[in-house]
């Protein structure tokens, strides 16, 4: 089971279906564009897309049975959204860019609440830059995941990838 987090246009979910085969994919986003033009991507695949806050929209029988959350928030500083080309600046909803005072505020709640949502071994998946990773790593570590840190070069990309314990553990 998938869920595409912050979906956009839903071409995270949509790239793992295609790629891994039948998978139950759910995607959800605030942006009411994003979400009318996730429908038409994430649909074709037999997946669902939901309009909403983060976790509040999903339906509660997914809680504890996510596989792989791809969480693409926002993770731009408010202070330097004014240094993003143009392209973004103008184009782009400022929900969809601005991650809060350091960056990693929608990031700090999608780890509050994914412990709840992932199913034992279930994994999240979250671009942060290089330098915000340290920081993104002990906010997953202290909501009690474990994480670690792939970075690719030669696209500038960094991916933090926690991970929920393999056993439930009761709260």
């Amino acid at each position: 089971m998938v869920l595409d987090l912050c979906c956009g246009s839903g071409a995270l979910g949509g790239a793992v279906a295609c790629a891994a085969g039948p998978v139950e994919l759910y995607a959800a986003d605030v942006e009411a564009a994003a979400v009318r033009c996730a429908r038409r991507n994430v649909e074709r695949v037999g997946g669902q897309v939901f309009e909403g806050d983060l976790f509040d929209p999903l339906p509660s029988a997914l809680k504890g049975r996510i596989d792989v959350l791809l969480a693409n928030v926002p993770y731009v500083p408010s202070d330097e959204v004014r240094l993003l080309p143009a392209e973004a600046r103008l184009h782009e909803p400022l929900v969809t860019l601005d991650g809060g005072a350091d960056g990693l505020e929608v990031l700090r709640r999608v780890s509050a609440e994914a412990s709840a949502w992932l199913a034992p071994g279930g994994h999240i998946l979250v671009e942060t830059t290089e330098d915000q990773s340290a920081i993104a790593t002990a906010i997953f570590n202290h909501d009690g995941l474990t994480t670690r840190v792939t970075t690719d070069p030669d696209y500038a990309a960094t991916v933090i990838i926690a991970t929920s314990p393999s056993t439930t553990v009761a709260r």
